[in-house]
C-alpha cells in the first residue's frame, strides 16, 4: 500500500483559491502515458533573447519527448544548420541541445544569430521559439580630455557620464579615487541616464575626482571614465532663484512603456534654495501598492504597469521663490500575451474536437497557424480539419489526422509561439494512480482522492465507498474532470475504502484507495508577549496537542528565520529560554508544530527594554548674562519611552567634580532655557529617565563662565552669643562659592546695643564665619547684621537679628521659700522669683536641693546624699516626691542661667508624718519540737513611724495540702522572738507576719515549718515486728504500697499537666476573711503553685533557701521624677506621671506558700 499525504493547508486570505488553482493544474495536465504513441512535445528550450558570455562555451537548449522518441534538427537565421560540418558544434545524445565549443578556438561573434529547434517523429513535428543568440559586450570608454570645471557658489551643474553601449546595458554609479560612493541628497543626485545633477553647488563640492563607473554584470567587469575636476568659487552673495528643470526639458514630454514592465518617470530641477519634487496623476490617483519613490522623490516608479496606467503624470518642482510643472504623457503598449493557449488534444477515431488560440496585446496581435512547423496554408490538406480564425475544428478524425499544430501570435513588440498536438488513439481505460494508496487527512479539512486516468475515447469516472457501496453523488462530494474526488469537509465518518471506476466503450478499470482522518495539531499553551530588561532571562512556552499516531516536531523561529546559533538560546521540552537578553534578541518568536499532515504556529513578541542610552551632542546657544539655552539629542529609549530629562551642572571654578541638580523637562523636549548665577564656570550634562531607570549621564557640555556681579543674598543663621561675661560672639553661615557671585568675597559685620542710642559699629572681615566683640557689658541685648560684599559691590541690606553679650552667674537667691507637706511621701515647695536683672543671663529655671537631715524615730543626726530637682522656666513652685515617712528634711532653692547656679536660699526644714512600716527584715523558725515552734525576726528596715505591735497569723496544712483554721496572735512591738506551744506533732504550718504603726499595717512576710515526729508511736510500731513478719501481712502491705505508688504516679502526672493544686474550695471553707486578702480582679483566693512547675514564688512569698526572709529594698526612686537623674516636672511643678505610694500587698492564703510540698513530702505526710 502506498501512503499519500494531503497537502498541508496554508494560511490564505481568499477562501479556496489555491485549491481551485491546484485542481485546474490537474485538469490541464491530462498527459498521454509515454508508453503510447504520441507526437513530440518541447519540454525545455533556451530563452528568446539569449545573451551569452563570450568566455564560455555556448549551450543552446532544446529538449523534447514523444513516442517514438523524436529526432532533432536546427535552423540558423532561417536556413538549415548542418552541425556535422562544424567540428566545434555537437548535439547531446537523446536531446536536441547544442554545445558550441569556443573555449578551444573560435569566437562567440561567429555564432551570433537566430536559432530554432525542430523535434520530429512519425506523428508530427514540434518547433521551439526563435532563439536570438548574442554575446555580451563591455566596451571601454573612448578616451577624451576633460577640462576642469569652475563655477560660482549656488550655480547648477550637470556632470555627464555617457557610458559606452554594452550588452546588456551597464549599471552606473559615481565614486572617487578611493572607490567611495559620492554622497547624494536632494541637492545632488544621479539621473536615470547616469549623469550627476547638482541643483546648486556649494564650496564643499570642490574636488578633482568625480568618476563615473559602468558595471557590466554579465561579464563581471567595471569600466571607468576619466576623472572630472570641479572647483566652486565662493561668491560674496549667491542670488536665490526659482526652480527650472534640468531634465526633462520643456513643459511636457512623452513616455512609452510595455505592459508588465516597470514605469520610471524622472524630474530633476535646479534652483536656490534646492527645490523639492512632488508627483501627481491627472484625472486619477497613483496606484497605492505599486508606486514607489526613488532618488529623493525625483524618480517615480510604478511596477507591473498595465494599460490602465496610461495617462498624464505631473511633476512639480517648488522652492521659496516659485513653482514649475512638467507633464509626462504615458502610453502603455503590450507585447502579445495569452488569453487561451492551445492545449494537446487526444481523440479516438471518429471523434470531433477543437484547438483554440487566443491572445491579446497593444496593438492587437496577428494569429498564424502552422502544422508540423509548416504554415498551415502550404501544409498537406486534412479533410478532418477546418480553420476558423483563432480556432481549428476537427471532425471524424482518423489516425492520419495526428499532427503537431503551432499557434503564433505577434505584433511589433514581440510574439508568442505554442505547440499543441492532435493524437488519434483507440485505448481502453487505464488508471494511473497507484493501487491501495493511503490518504491521511486532518479532520474538517478537504480530502482529495486521486484517480488519474487515461483512455481514448475519454472514460467516464464513478466513485464508490466500501465493498458494496453505491455510487457517490454530488450532494456532499465534488467530482473533478481529472478524476479526483473531493470531500470538502472530511470527518471521522469519512474514514474507509473508496473505489474509482473508469469506463469507455473499449473497457473498464478500477482502483481502490484508503482514507484515514487524523485529529488536528493544536497549540494549547501559546507563547505570550514579554517585556524583559537587558541582561535578564525570558521563557516562552509552547504546549502542543496532536493526534497520537502522528509525531510532531516543534521548531522555534525568530522573525520567521532560524534561531541564532547562540548558547544563550536553549529549548527544553515546551519552553524556549533566552538568557542574558540583549537588544538584538527583540522581535517576534514563533513556535511551529509540524506533523506530516499539518502545521500550526503561534507567535509572541519579545520587547527588550533598558534604561535609555545617554543623550549626546549637547550644545549651548543664546548666551546671556544669567541664562543660556541647552539643546541635546536623545539616545535610544530602548523600547521604554523617555519620560523626562534631568539637567545637572558642575561649578568648575568652585566645586569641580561635584554635580548639582539644575532642572527637569519632559521626555518630549530636547531644549531647555537654564537660569544661571553670576561668576560660575558652568558645565552641563543631561540624564534621560524612563520607567526602567536613569541613563548614564551625557558627556559634559562646553564650559560657560558667567559675568561677575554683586552678591544677591546675605549669610544665614546669624547669631550673637557671648562666650565670656564681657564679649559678644557673632557667627553666621558663610556663602558658598556658587553664591559669592564674584571674586573678593567679604562680610560687613555691624552691631549696636538694642536699648542705647549708639550708632552702628561695623567692621569688614574676610571670608570667615565668626567675629568677637570684646569689652561689652554683661548680658546686654545687641542688634546685629552681617552683609556680604565682593569686588563688584554689596549684597542687599541684611536683616537685623538680636543677640546678647556674655552671661555671668546670678547674684541673688530666691526668697520666701515655703514648704507644704502633702502626705508622708510628698511635699510642695513655693518661692518668690528672682528679679531678671539679678539673673545676669538667660533664665534656665530653678533648682531645688533637698536631703534627709534627721530621723524622728531614732533621733540620730546622720546626713545622706542631697537630691536635686530642676524646674525649667519661670516656675515658682514644685513637688518633692519619694520622701520617706516620719523623716526630717531640709531644702533650699537656687536660680539657674546659661552660666550656672546662683546662691542658695536659706535652708527650710520640714517633717513628714508617719506611714505604714515595711515588712520585717527577716523571719526564721528555730528549735522545732513535737508540739512547739520558735519564731525569730528582725524589725522592719523602714519602720516609717513608731511600731505599736506585731501581728502573727498561722494555719496548719494537712496531707492533702488543705489549709486549716487561721489563728491570729498580737505580739508586743519590743519582741524579736516568740514560741508557739500546743501545736500538733508532725504537722506543717504556714505563718503570716507583719508590723504595725499608728497609721496601719505594713507588708507581711511568710514562712512554713513542720513540728517533729512522735517517738512513742514509732516505738510502738517497732514492738509489732511479729505481725509485720507474717506472710499475709507482708503481702497485704505490698498490695497497699503498690496501690499507693499507682495513686502517687497519677497525682504526679495530673499536677504536671494542670500545674495547680485543687485546694481552692477547701481554702474557701477554712479561710479567715479578715486576714486572707482577695485577688484584685475577681475577689477569689489565690491558689497554691505546684512545686513541679518550677515557677518563681509569687509576690509576698519571700522565703529564701535558708528559711531567712529579708525585706526587699524600697521601690521608690527619684529616677522616676524630675529631669534625668534629678527628676522632671510639669510646668506647674507637678510630677510627670501618676504618683502613688508603693507597698507590698498581703498574700492570699492560697497562693503565698514559699514552696509547695514535693511528692516526697506528700508521701511522708500520708498516714
Amino acid at each position: 500500500m502506498q501512503l499519500k499525504i494531503m497537502p498541508k493547508k496554508k494560511c490564505l486570505s481568499a477562501g479556496r483559491v489555491p485549491l481551485i488553482l491546484f485542481l485546474c493544474q490537474m485538469i490541464s495536465a491530462l498527459e498521454v502515458p509515454l508508453d503510447l504513441v504520441q507526437p513530440p512535445t518541447i519540454t525545455q528550450q533556451s530563452p528568446k533573447d539569449y545573451i551569452i558570455d563570450p568566455r564560455e562555451n555556448i549551450v543552446i537548449q532544446c529538449e523534447a519527448k514523444g513516442k517514438p522518441p523524436p529526432s532533432f534538427s536546427w535552423t540558423r537565421n532561417g536556413t538549415h544548420f548542418d552541425i556535422d560540418k562544424d567540428p566545434l558544434v555537437t548535439m547531446n545524445s537523446g536531446s536536441g541541445t547544442l554545445v558550441i565549443n569556443i573555449m578551444i578556438e573560435g569566437k562567440a561573434e561567429t555564432y551570433e544569430g537566430v536559432y530554432q529547434c525542430t523535434a520530429r517523429n512519425e506523428r508530427g513535428a514540434a518547433i521551439s521559439n526563435n532563439i536570438v543568440v548574442r554575446p555580451s559586450r563591455s566596451p571601454l570608454w573612448t578616451k577624451e580630455k576633460l577640462e576642469p570645471i569652475a563655477l560660482q557658489n549656488g550655480q547648477s551643474l550637470v556632470l555627464p557620464c555617457r557610458p559606452p553601449i554594452g550588452l546588456p546595458p551597464p549599471i552606473i554609479f559615481w565614486m572617487d579615487n578611493s572607490f567611495q560612493r559620492l554622497p547624494q541628497s536632494e541637492r545632488v543626485s544621479q539621473g536615470l541616464n547616469g549623469d550627476l545633477y547638482f541643483s546648486n553647488v556649494l564650496p564643499e563640492d570642490t574636488r578633482e575626482d568625480y568618476i563615473c563607473y559602468a558595471r557590466f554584470n554579465h561579464t563581471q567587469t567595471i569600466q571607468q571614465k576619466q576623472p572630472i575636476s570641479v572647483k566652486v568659487v565662493s561668491a560674496k552673495s549667491s542670488r536665490e532663484r526659482p526652480p527650472t528643470f534640468l531634465t526633462p526639458e520643456g513643459n511636457a514630454s512623452n513616455k512609452e512603456e510595455l505592459r508588465g514592465n516597470v514605469l520610471s518617470l524622472e524630474c530633476i530641477a535646479e534652483g536656490l534654495p534646492t527645490p523639492l519634487i512632488y508627483w501627481a496623476k491627472e484625472d486619477g490617483i497613483l496606484p497605492t501598492n505599486r508606486t514607489f519613490y526613488r532618488n529623493f522623490k525625483k524618480t517615480l516608479q510604478i511596477i507591473h504597469v498595465s494599460e490602465a496606467d496610461s495617462g498624464n503624470y505631473r511633476c512639480i518642482a517648488k522652492n521659496a521663490l516659485g513653482v514649475i510643472h512638467h507633464t509626462i504623457s504615458v502610453t502603455v503598449k503590450a507585447a502579445p500575451y495569452w488569453i487561451m493557449a492551445p492545449k494537446n488534444l487526444v481523440l479516438s477515431p471518429g471523434e470531433d474536437g477543437t484547438l483554440t488560440c487566443r491572445a491579446n496585446g497593444n496593438p492587437k496581435p496577428r494569429i498564424n497557424w502552422l502544422t508540423n512547423g509548416v504554415p498551415i496554408e502550404i501544409a498537406p490538406d486534412d479533410p478532418s480539419r477546418k480553420i476558423d480564425g483563432d480556432t481549428i475544428i476537427f471532425s471524424n478524425v482518423q489516425e492520419r489526422s495526428s499532427a503537431v499544430y503551432q499557434c503564433n501570435a505577434s505584433n511589433e513588440y514581440g510574439y508568442l509561439l505554442a505547440n499543441a498536438f492532435v493524437n488519434v488513439l483507440a485505448e481502453p481505460p487505464r488508471i494511473l494512480t497507484s493501487a491501495n494508496t493511503l490518504y491521511q487527512v486532518i479532520a474538517n479539512r478537504p480530502a482529495l482522492l486521486d484517480c488519474a486516468f487515461f483512455g481514448s475515447p475519454l472514460p467516464t469516472i464513478e466513485w464508490f465507498k466500501g465493498a458494496k457501496g453505491s455510487a457517490l453523488h454530488e450532494d456532499i462530494y465534488v467530482f473533478h474532470e481529472n478524476g479526483t474526488l473531493e470531500i470538502p469537509v472530511a470527518q471521522k465518518d469519512s474514514i474507509g475504502t473508496y473505489t474509482c471506476v473508469a469506463r469507455n466503450k473499449l473497457g473498464i478499470a478500477k482502483n481502490e484507495v484508503h482514507l484515514e482522518i487524523k485529529d488536528p495539531t493544536r497549540i494549547i499553551k501559546q507563547p505570550e508577549y514579554a517585556v524583559v530588561q537587558r541582561g535578564g532571562t525570558v521563557s516562552f512556552e509552547c504546549k502542543v496537542k496532536h493526534d497520537h499516531t502522528l509525531i510532531p516536531t516543534v521548531t522555534w523561529l525568530k522573525n520567521n528565520s532560524e534561531l541564532p546559533n547562540d548558547g544563550r538560546f536553549t529549548i527544553d521540552k515546551d519552553h524556549l529560554v533566552v538568557d542574558d537578553v540583549n537588544d538584538d534578541d527583540g522581535g517576534t518568536y514563533t513556535c511551529v508544530a509540524n506533523t506530516t499532515l499539518d502545521n500550526v504556529s503561534a507567535s509572541a513578541v519579545l520587547s527588550v527594554v533598558d534604561v535609555p542610552n545617554a543623550p549626546f551632542d549637547l550644545e549651548l546657544t543664546n548666551h546671556l548674562d544669567k541664562s543660556v539655552q541647552l539643546s541635546w539629542t536623545p539616545g535610544e529609549d530602548n523600547n521604554s519611552p523617555i519620560t523626562k530629562f534631568i539637567i545637572e551642572y558642575e561649578d568648575v571654578m568652585h566645586e569641580m567634580g561635584l554635580w548639582h541638580h539644575q532642572s527637569e523637562v519632559s521626555g518630549t523636549q530636547t531644549t531647555a532655557q537654564l537660569e544661571l548665577s553670576p561668576y560660575v564656570n558652568y558645565s552641563f550634562r543631561v540624564v534621560a529617565v524612563n520607567s526602567i531607570g536613569r541613563s548614564l549621564p551625557s558627556h559634559p557640555s562646553e564650559q560657560y563662565l558667567t559675568k561677575a556681579a554683586e552678591p544677591d543674598k546675605n549669610p544665614t543663621a546669624v547669631e550673637g552669643l557671648g562666650s565670656e561675661p564681657d564679649n559678644l560672639v557673632i557667627t553666621w553661615k558663610p556663602l558658598n562659592g556658587f553664591e559669592c557671585n564674584g571674586p573678593g568675597l567679604q562680610y560687613k559685620v555691624s552691631w549696636r546695643q538694642k536699648d542705647g542710642d549708639d550708632e552702628w559699629t561695623s567692621v569688614v572681615v574676610a571670608n570667615v564665619s565668626k567675629y568677637i566683640v570684646s569689652g561689652t557689658p554683661t548680658f546686654v541685648p545687641y542688634l546685629i547684621k552681617v552683609q556680604a560684599l565682593n569686588d563688584m559691590g554689596f549684597a542687599p541690606e541684611p536683616a537685623v537679628v538680636m543677640g546678647h553679650s556674655g552671661e555671668d552667674l546670678p547674684m541673688v537667691a530666691p526668697g520666701n521659700v515655703r514648704v507644704s507637706v502633702v502626705n508622708s511621701t510628698l511635699a510642695e515647695v513655693h518661692w518668690d522669683p528672682v528679679p531678671l536683672k539679678s539673673i545676669r543671663g538667660h533664665l534656665q529655671g530653678y533648682r531645688i536641693y533637698y536631703w534627709k537631715a534627721q530621723s524622728s524615730s531614732k533621733r540620730s543626726r546622720r546626713h545622706i546624699e542631697k537630691k536635686i530637682l530642676t524646674f525649667q522656666g519661670s516656675k515658682t513652685h514644685g513637688m518633692l516626691p519619694g520622701l520617706e515617712p516620719f523623716s526630717h528634711y531640709a531644702v533650699n532653692v537656687r536660680v539657674v542661667n546659661g552660666k550656672g547656679e546662683g546662691p542658695a536660699s536659706p535652708d527650710r526644714v520640714f517633717n513628714t508624718p508617719e506611714g505604714v512600716p515595711s515588712a520585717p527584715s527577716s523571719l526564721k523558725i528555730v528549735n522545732p519540737t513535737l508540739d512547739s515552734l520558735t519564731l525569730e525576726w528582725d524589725p522592719p528596715s523602714h519602720p516609717n513611724g513608731i511600731l505599736t505591735e506585731y501581728t502573727l497569723k498561722y494555719q496548719p496544712i494537712n496531707s492533702t495540702h488543705e489549709l486549716g483554721p487561721l489563728v491570729d496572735l498580737k505580739i508586743p512591738a519590743n519582741k524579736t522572738r516568740w514560741t508557739l506551744k500546743n501545736l500538733n506533732f508532725s504537722t506543717r504550718y504556714k505563718f503570716y507576719f507583719y508590723a504595725q504603726t499608728s497609721v496601719g499595717s505594713g507588708s507581711q512576710i511568710t514562712e512554713e515549718a513542720v513540728t517533729t515526729v512522735d517517738e512513742g508511736k514509732m516505738a510502738m510500731a517497732s514492738r509489732q515486728v511479729d505481725i509485720a513478719t507474717q506472710g499475709w501481712f507482708i503481702g497485704l502491705m505490698c498490695a497497699v504500697a503498690l496501690l499507693i505508688l499507682i495513686l502517687l504516679i497519677v497525682c504526679f502526672i495530673r499536677r504536671n499537666k494542670g500545674g495547680k493544686y485543687p485546694v481552692k474550695e477547701k481554702e474557701d471553707a477554712h479561710a479567715d476573711p479578715e486576714i486572707q486578702p482577695m485577688k484584685e480582679d475577681d475577689g477569689t483566693f489565690g491558689e497554691y503553685s505546684d512545686a513541679e512547675d518550677h515557677k518563681p514564688l509569687k509576690k509576698g512569698s519571700r522565703t529564701p533557701s535558708d528559711r531567712t526572709v529579708k525585706k526587699e529594698d524600697s521601690d521608690d526612686s527619684l529616677v522616676d521624677y524630675g529631669e534625668g537623674v534629678n527628676g522632671q516636672f510639669n510646668e506647674d511643678g507637678s510630677f510627670i506621671g501618676q504618683y502613688s505610694g508603693k507597698k507590698e500587698k498581703e498574700p492570699t492564703e492560697g497562693n503565698e506558700s514559699s514552696e509547695a510540698p514535693s511528692p516526697v513530702n506528700a508521701m511522708n505526710s500520708f498516714v
